[in-house]
């Protein structure tokens, strides 16, 4: 793994976030909000998941390991999360330039959200916030079925190598 294949991971993430995230725009409320029964009861908390575990992954590299996720509140609709995202998604890009290509290869010693011990290599800890998110937007596709809407546009990874031909 060197850096250019950590910023073609990050251009992937966030070009499926973003094609996530227009799926979401049309959600009323009470759609955003409905319990569906997934691992996160509804894509107000399983979006807020996935971004909550973003921020807490560039809050460990920074020195600080939270022990709580953001509250439901943070996530009141989904243009709040795009903005929260967007500026996150700034201090992700900017991290990984700022460690360099040396960098990337640097361990990290945090805490869990329940604060036991960790230690993990930078672009593993990065690697693991793509797939992450790559997991859980498949969760908001099929609660976006349950609910009887459209998928979001492909986020498959052969689809976004597509594009960049």
């Amino acid at each position: 793994m060197n850096i250019q294949d950590l910023r073609t991971l990050l251009d992937y993430h966030y070009w499926a976030r973003d094609r996530m995230l227009k799926a979401l725009d049309p959600l009323t409320p009470e759609q955003f909000t409905k319990e569906l029964g997934s691992s996160f009861t509804s894509i107000q908390d399983t979006l807020g998941h996935v971004y909550s575990a973003e921020w807490a992954w560039h809050q460990r590299w920074t020195g600080t390991s939270p022990t709580a996720q953001l509250p439901r509140e943070t996530f009141p609709d989904v243009a709040t999360v795009r903005r929260l995202w967007q500026k996150t998604e700034a201090d992700v890009r900017g991290f990984l330039e700022s460690l360099g290509e040396a960098g990337i290869e640097r361990t990290f010693d945090y805490k869990t959200l329940a604060g036991d011990p960790g230690s993990s290599v930078f672009w593993h800890m990065l690697q693991h916030v793509v797939n992450h998110g790559s997991y859980h937007r498949g969760q908001i596709t099929t609660m976006l079925r349950q609910l009887g809407l459209p998928a979001p546009e492909s986020t498959d990874l052969i689809r976004f190598y597509r594009t960049r031909k």
